[in-house]
């Protein structure tokens, strides 16, 4: 989807159109969640400080975010999706990979496919998408960044190692800034650049992505569509108006942060078995530590109690801009399973 949230806030509220919006808080610790296309013309993104927005772009309009009214949509998205396919990979409620290989109405065409899609939503949601065709989930998602907003972009077999090697290393999906600073220095610029390398040489620069760049800059990429993708961890997060200092204050935050995350536990039927406290340093500099129980739980006490101790383990020696708490190695313990009585006919 282009611009998801910002888009859902423009067509809902006719007086934003056209202007530079972005969802989130103009608080001097709020963080962006969402830039309307306008707002990005000054360098406005996604993840950004708003502090840092703002002095971009001082006219930026701040709405508070609606996510019930986001799910909403994206589950209308959704839902046409599955009228071309049931190999639907969400990736968030704005993003997903689709296997059309075979497709339900029998189009030959991928991108005729695309068309449609997009048409459908336009006509159903009044909001615009963009697609990227391909063979694999990597030029797939490269390709559908190309032509944003609104547009679409094939990338044929034939065509993908040319484009690989003429691609910007910047560009390729799962290259951040650090990378791409280390690429550079390496006199990596483009696919092309990294193609000169071995894969034991990429893999002693970049350990375990160096292997996934080798692959990748040559147009191999073997993942499938996965329809049902296992959630890996929950978790909850605060980031605070004012920097917070001493073990009472913090215990108090991580109570409701604890309560928080136990509730979606619950609602969500997981349990955690790892438990992971996260706190940030008002300089922005970033610290977790984990423990993995006996058993895996759901419930506050523990939760609270556990993060706690991992808080007094080693108090933080500075003031903390953001906790949070998350539980993964989901799952049930053994003992928890009953069997289902089964009833036999004879």
């Amino acid at each position: 989807m282009d611009a998801f949230y910002a888009s859902i806030e423009q067509r809902d509220f006719p007086e934003l159109r056209g202007k530079p919006v972005v969802v989130g808080s103009a608080d001097r610790r709020g963080v962006i969640a969402a830039a309307s296309y306008e707002a990005r013309k000054f360098g406005v993104r996604s993840a950004m400080p708003s502090a840092k927005a703002i002095q971009l772009c001082p006219q930026l309009i701040f709405v508070k975010h609606r996510f019930a009214v986001y799910r909403e949509v994206s589950t209308q998205i959704r839902e046409i999706f599955h009228r071309y396919t049931d190999l639907v990979e969400p990736l968030s409620l704005d993003e997903a990979y689709l296997d059309v290989s075979h497709n339900k109405p029998g189009i030959e065409l991928a991108t005729q496919i695309a068309i449609e899609i997009r048409e459908s939503i336009f006509n159903e949601t009044n909001l615009t998408a963009s697609a990227g065709i391909s063979y694999n989930k990597f030029l797939a998602k490269i390709a559908s960044d190309i032509n944003k907003p609104n547009g679409q972009k094939l990338i044929h077999p034939t065509q993908a190692v040319e484009f690989m090697e003429n691609l910007a290393i910047e560009r390729f999906f799962g290259v951040g800034k650090a990378t791409a600073a280390k690429m550079n220095k390496a006199s990596i610029e483009n696919g092309a650049d990294l193609k000169k390398y071995s894969k034991e040489a990429l893999t002693h620069l970049f350990g375990k992505q160096g292997a996934y760049f080798y692959s990748v800059v040559r147009g191999e990429d073997n993942r499938e569509v996965k329809a049902e993708r296992k959630r890996k961890s929950v978790g909850a997060e605060r980031t605070f108006r004012d920097d917070v200092s001493g073990e009472s204050a913090m215990f108090t935050i991580l109570s409701k942060i604890a309560e928080e995350v136990s509730s979606r536990l619950v609602k969500g039927k997981h349990k955690g078995k790892t438990i992971t406290l996260k706190f940030k340093y008002f300089d922005f500099e970033q610290h977790t530590r984990s423990r993995t129980l006996d058993k895996h739980i759901d419930d506050f006490d523990t939760i609270l109690d556990s993060a706690y101790e991992l808080l007094q383990s080693d108090l933080p020696e500075k003031p903390v801009r953001l906790l949070g708490i998350t539980l993964s190695n989901l799952g049930v313990d053994e003992e928890e399973i009953v069997p289902d009585q089964l009833t036999l006919g004879f």
